[in-house]
């Protein structure tokens, strides 16, 4: 007795000369027009300017970092997307990327302005990265992909120290990042510690509340809130 679930297939189309039936060949067309088309695009993306997609070493910068009342002591920061940079590496002007662009360069470079004297992690929280005393600009240093100029990814962030006798991140000098020994004016803007005169305060120490302030401390100075800074307050004394 037959089953009778089962169902006889309909006898196969014949073939004439071996040709493909024509909705195969339709198939056949598109895959052929997307496989190009896709090839195509591939190729312009990827030739587009020369870039092939791989890290490129083009410098860039932003503008400086000005001090203000609410984030005392900023130095001048700007951003490079160069290669690696070591404790001891040189530096100076990018002249593609000026004002506030810079690059490696050998120290006995006639080009070269400062030296690195510490490397630290990147950080997108402002005022995060604290350089040892002494440094006169913070470089921060990231990778760009493709032929950008500008942004990219922060790597780390270059301590640098000049090379000539003006070292605006020492003690007293007014630039640099604020550190014990600054003055600060009533606003806590940081100034040279020479000129002295009235509004003028002497920086004993940076904590985070009043109570840690120093013995002397005759004028203490909380700070709006800043996300990473480490003190929030500046102990000073007029």
């Amino acid at each position: 007795m037959a089953n009778p679930y089962e169902v006889t297939p309909p006898p196969a189309p014949g073939r004439r000369g071996g040709r493909l039936p024509g909705f195969l060949v339709v198939v056949v067309l598109v895959v052929l027009v997307l496989l190009v088309a896709g090839v195509y695009g591939a190729s312009q993306w990827l030739g587009k300017d020369g870039d092939t997609g791989d890290a490129k070493a083009s410098p860039s910068a932003s503008a400086s970092a000005e001090p203000s009342s609410k984030d005392p002591g900023n130095p001048e920061s700007s951003s490079d997307t160069s290669s690696t940079w070591a404790v001891g590496d040189c530096g100076g002007p990018d002249p593609d990327n000026r004002p506030d662009g810079y690059r490696p360069q050998k120290c006995s470079a006639s080009g070269a302005t400062f030296k690195a004297i510490d490397i630290k992690d990147a950080s997108i929280l402002p005022g995060a990265i604290q350089c040892p005393p002494g440094t006169d600009l913070m470089i921060q240093v990231s990778i760009s992909y493709g032929s950008a100029k500008s942004g990219g990814i922060p790597t780390n962030t270059v301590c640098g120290r000049n090379l000539t006798g003006e070292h605006p991140g020492d003690a007293g000098a007014g630039g640099g990042q604020l550190v014990q020994g600054d003055c600060v004016t009533d606003q806590a803007q940081e100034v040279p510690c020479a000129p002295g005169g009235s509004g003028t305060y002497k920086v004993l120490g940076l904590v985070k509340t009043k109570a840690e302030c120093p013995s002397g401390t005759t004028e203490p100075m909380r700070l709006t809130m800043a996300v990473g800074r480490p003190y929030d307050v500046i102990c000073a004394k007029g």
